[in-house]
């Protein structure tokens, strides 16, 4: 399983579509406070629709708290930012993986970054732009997570409905 940590998330909509993406493919998801929002947001529900039920949530006060609460858990954690040498590809992603990602408006904090900057991943970009959306990030992170582990988990075909 993959594990979705979002440290500080501002923006409500980005957290509810963050938990829709971790609904529909497995994915826990920790939410680290301070938040940017409440549990009561619309903008937060809306996008979220009916898939919180379906996702796995924890939350913690503070970084201290998740350290702590998942000690022994995090033999593989790495750490997304637009500061990372390492494209997220190039990372074999365990069967208990955890990627953290910073909230939207300065990323994770350059302490943590120096302290783990080797376990620092990066989604290519073009140079002149700033960062990707935290959603899509996400996204793109948990699908290439799913992609080395083929898919194993998720249903891989459709049906149309007959008319």
């Amino acid at each position: 399983m993959i594990n979705i940590v979002l440290l500080e998330p501002e923006i409500p909509q980005n957290t509810g579509n963050i938990v829709r993406t971790c609904a529909a493919t497995g994915a826990k998801l920790h939410l680290i406070e301070p938040f940017g929002f409440t549990f009561e947001d619309k903008y937060l529900k809306r996008a979220g629709l009916d898939y919180w039920d379906l996702a796995d949530i924890c939350t913690y006060k503070n970084y201290e708290e998740f350290l702590e609460k998942n000690q022994g858990k995090l033999t593989q954690i790495f750490y997304a930012s637009t500061k990372a040498n390492h494209n997220h590809t190039e990372v074999e992603y365990t069967d208990d993986v955890y990627v953290m990602f910073g909230k939207e408006s300065k990323g994770i904090p350059e302490e943590i970054l120096n302290d783990n900057y080797d376990k620092c991943i990066r989604i290519p970009m073009k140079k002149d732009v700033r960062s990707l959306n935290l959603a899509n990030s996400v996204a793109l992170i948990v699908y290439e997570y799913h992609r080395q582990h083929d898919f194993m988990q998720l249903e891989q075909a459709g049906q149309l409905t007959k008319f």
